[in-house]
C-alpha cells in the first residue's frame, strides 16, 4: 500500500493484507464525544489500514534513514528468522468470472491435461483465439477461434495453457492481461460446470506481479526489497494454509495484488532478485507476514508474537499524507448508516488498544441517541465503523 506522492494514487497502490482476529489486549475507557443536533463533525485519526506488521509508509520512511531491508524487517517482525521460500504458488485471477479460459495465440503456446500430464503444441491454423472449457464426466475440451468456436481436442482432466514461461495475453470480457506461467482451467469442485482461471505460475515471477502493485517500484530500494520479502512471506504462508483446493491465493487486497505480466516493473524486478527465495520464518515455518499503508506511528498486535504493538518512529515522515488525517462527515450519514440510532447525540468510546494518541485504535463503541420519544444506544465495533464509513483505520477522534 505505500502509493506514490498523491494520496488518491497512494490509495489505489498500498494494499492492505487482511487482519486476523488478535489478541485480547483492549484496554477499558469511558470517552463520550456530543454530537451536534445537526451539520457535521471532524473525524480526525492516525495511519491507514490495520496496523498490524510492516508499516509500506514506514518500511521507506527507514529506509530514507538509512535502514537496510533486513534491519526494516527485523523491526516490523520482531523475533522471525530467515528462511528459503518455496517454488510455484497457484493464484486465482478473480476477475475472471466467465466458465472458460481464453487466450490470444503465440509462438509455443501450448496446452497441457493435469489429469495426465500430456502436452500438445496448439496448431498454427489462423486461430485468432484458443479457450478451455468444461465437458461431462471431469472432462476439457480445448477449441479455437476462426470464424466460429471449433473444437481441437477434449482432455481427460482439467486443462492448462502454457508457453515456455514468455507471457500469455488472457481475455475475460472486454479486457485483457498478461500472465507468465500456466493458466489452468480449474474446477472449484468436483463436476462443477464452473471453471476458475488460476495462475500456477514460479513464486519469483509471481512477485513480479505483486511488488509494484504493493509499493511504487520507485521508493527506496530496501523499502522495495522489505516489501518484496514480506509479500513472499505472505505467499509461502498462504500456501501453507491454501484459501481453497485448487488455488492457495487470491490476486486482490483480501491477500495481495497481482497484476501478472502486465504490471511487472525493473526497479521492483531488481529488488525481488537482490532478495531472491529469503523468506521469514516462525518456529521453522513461513510467518504470517502482514502488512498495510501506514501504522500512524503505533503497530498493533495480532496474535502472533512477532505481530506486536510497537511505536513506529518511521512512519512519520514529510512524505506520508496519511500518517495523521482529517476528514469532515455529516451525522446524518451516521445515522443512515444505522438507523436504529434515530438522532445521534453523542458517540461514546468504550474500548482502545491503549497505545498512542487518544489511547489509540477503538475497539468498541456505542451511537447513543433518541428515537420516537426514547433512548437509543448501538454497539459498534471500531472495524465496522471504520469500514461501514469508509474511514482509512480505527485509530480516530471525533471533533463536534
Amino acid at each position: 500500500m505505500p502509493r506514490a506522492v498523491l494520496a488518491l494514487v497512494l490509495g489505489a497502490l498500498l494494499t492492505v493484507v487482511p487482519a486476523l482476529p488478535g489478541p485480547a489486549s483492549a484496554v477499558a475507557v469511558s470517552q463520550s464525544y456530543p454530537m451536534p443536533a445537526k451539520g457535521s463533525i471532524t473525524i480526525k485519526g492516525h495511519g491507514f489500514g490495520h496496523g498490524h506488521g510492516m508499516s509500506q509508509y514506514g518500511a521507506e520512511g527507514a529506509a530514507r534513514a538509512g535502514k537496510t531491508w533486513r534491519q526494516i524487517l527485523q523491526f516490523y517482525y520482531p523475533g522471525t528468522a530467515w528462511g528459503t521460500g518455496p517454488g510455484r504458488v497457484k493464484v486465482l485471477v478473480s476477475a475472471d468470472t466467465t466458465r472458460d479460459v481464453v487466450v490470444a495465440p503465440r509462438t509455443g503456446l501450448r496446452v497441457r491435461d493435469m489429469a495426465t500430464g500430456e502436452v500438445g503444441t496448439l496448431a498454427k491454423n489462423g486461430a485468432t483465439r484458443w479457450r478451455l472449457a468444461v465437458a461431462t464426466n471431469g472432462r476439457s475440451v480445448v477449441d479455437y477461434r476462426t470464424d466460429r468456436w471449433r473444437r481441437w481436442k477434449v482432455l481427460t482432466g482439467d486443462g492448462a495453457f502454457y508457453a515456455g514461461g514468455s507471457p500469455i495475453t488472457l481475455y475475460y470480457g472486454s479486457t485483457s492481461r498478461q500472465y507468465r506461467g500456466y493458466l489452468i482451467g480449474a474446477r472449484p469442485a468436483k463436476g462443477s460446470s464452473d471453471l476458475d482461471t488460476v495462475n500456477w505460475i514460479r513464486v519469483e515471477n509471481y512477485l513480479r506481479g505483486v511488488v509494484p502493485l504493493e509499493m511504487p517500484a520507485s521508493w527506496k530500494p530496501d523499502a522495495v526489497r522489505a516489501q518484496a520479502v514480506a509479500a513472499r512471506t505472505y505467499a509461502a504462508y498462504e500456501m501453507r494454509h491454501p484459501r481453497a483446493a485448487h488455488y492457495q491465493i487470491c490476486d486482490t487486497t483480501s491477500c495481495q495484488v497481482y497484476g501478472g505480466y502486465t504490471a511487472e516493473h525493473d526497479l521492483s524486478d531488481a529488488a525481488i532478485t537482490a532478495t531472491k527465495g529469503v523468506i521469514l520464518t516462525w518456529k521453522g515455518t513461513p510467518a504470517f507476514s502482514q502488512f498495510g499503508s501506514s501504522s500512524g506511528g503505533w503497530t498493533s498486535a495480532n496474535q502472533f508474537p512477532y505481530l506486536p504493538a510497537q511505536q513506529d518512529p518511521y512512519d512519520d515522515w514529510p512524505g506520508n499524507p496519511v500518517h495523521s488525517w482529517s476528514v469532515r462527515m455529516d451525522v446524518a450519514k451516521i445515522e443512515r448508516t444505522w438507523p436504529g440510532v434515530g438522532n445521534l447525540t453523542k458517540i461514546q468510546v468504550t474500548e482502545r488498544d491503549g497505545n498512542g494518541e487518544w489511547r489509540g485504535r477503538i475497539w468498541k463503541m456505542r451511537l447513543v441517541g433518541t428515537k420516537n420519544g426514547s433512548a437509543t444506544s448501538v454497539a459498534v465495533s471500531g472495524d465496522t465503523f471504520r469500514s461501514r464509513l469508509g474511514l482509512r483505520s480505527t485509530w480516530i477522534t471525533f471533533v463536534a
